[in-house]
């Protein structure tokens, strides 16, 4: 009997194809080529570092070669250069910067040197900045006085803002600046300088501004004299002053002051010896 050969199927097997369709799908190729060698990766890693004596030498090495990174002449700070400032102001930055030389410029915060400048009173602005050659380079705005103010706590300086500057030693070592006093004379230095720039003639008698209740100013002058000004509009109530002194020679006669705080009724108030003088003229006039 004749045997019949049969011949193999050549088409896969539902299971090979399945496994054939799954690979062509992009989220198994993906996974395939890159997470399981991710996955490995991780795996390997975790193990090496699981050993502690294995991660303190990486740390130890990975410190010494920045540490050797960081001590390269090129990376080092020498010297500190303050610009734009007294021999005073300068050695009071270096000695609260308080940095010993040479340091490599990692362990700088030039932010942090900055606000640590500026924190003292004199100082207006600063710029911090590494210049070529290891030079730490400090460019200073100085405030600058203007005024001297006459305070609970002494003589201090104040710039054109009212900011604190420092203290006076004395009267005498700022006879160029104008004195000001009284409680809140910080908070209105502008409208100070505005007065005394609107003082004209009266500029030699002028010994100082003198806040009153920290609303308004009185102008203090030589002989004892006073000029009472109004809140609102000092300067003007000023210019009609001189106005009556211009006419009248007014602030050359024997007046206690002169009260300015009405403007619709400006009040004169005469010493006292002047007030008996002028009650003796009157009786001689009355025939008494």
């Amino acid at each position: 009997m004749q045997q019949v050969m049969r011949r193999a199927d050549p088409a896969p097997s539902r299971l090979s194809y399945r496994m054939q369709r799954m690979m062509l799908t992009p989220l198994v190729r993906g996974l395939l080529r890159i997470g399981l060698p991710f996955a490995i990766t991780i795996a390997a890693g975790g193990i090496y570092l699981s050993d502690e004596a294995r991660v303190d030498n990486i740390r130890l090495a990975v410190s010494d070669i920045r540490h050797k990174i960081e001590s390269r002449p090129e990376f080092m700070v020498k010297l500190m250069a303050v610009d734009g400032a007294g021999p005073e102001i300068a050695e009071d930055i270096r000695e609260i910067v308080g940095i010993d030389f040479p340091v490599s410029s990692f362990d700088l915060s030039l932010e942090e040197i900055r606000s640590t400048i500026l924190e003292l009173p004199a100082v207006a602005d600063a710029s911090v900045r590494i210049k070529p050659g290891g030079v730490l380079q400090v460019d200073l705005k100085e405030r600058v006085p203007v005024m001297l103010w006459r305070s609970a706590q002494g003589l201090v300086l104040l710039d054109a803002e009212g900011n604190y500057v420092g203290e006076a030693t004395a009267r005498a070592a700022h006879k160029d600046l104008p004195v000001v006093a009284g409680a809140g004379a910080d908070r209105a230095v502008g409208e100070a300088m505005r007065l005394l720039a609107a003082a004209g003639p009266l500029t030699p008698r002028i010994r100082g501004l003198v806040r009153m209740g920290e609303r308004r100013w009185d102008m203090v002058l030589d002989r004892g004299q006073r000029i009472l000004l109004p809140v609102d509009n000092p300067v003007q109530a000023l210019d009609r002053v001189l106005v009556l002194n211009q006419s009248n020679d007014m602030m050359a006669r024997d007046l206690a002051h002169v009260d300015m705080r009405i403007a619709a009724r400006p009040t004169i108030r005469m010493n006292a010896d002047a007030v008996a003088e002028w009650w003796r003229i009157k009786k001689i006039s009355a025939g008494d």
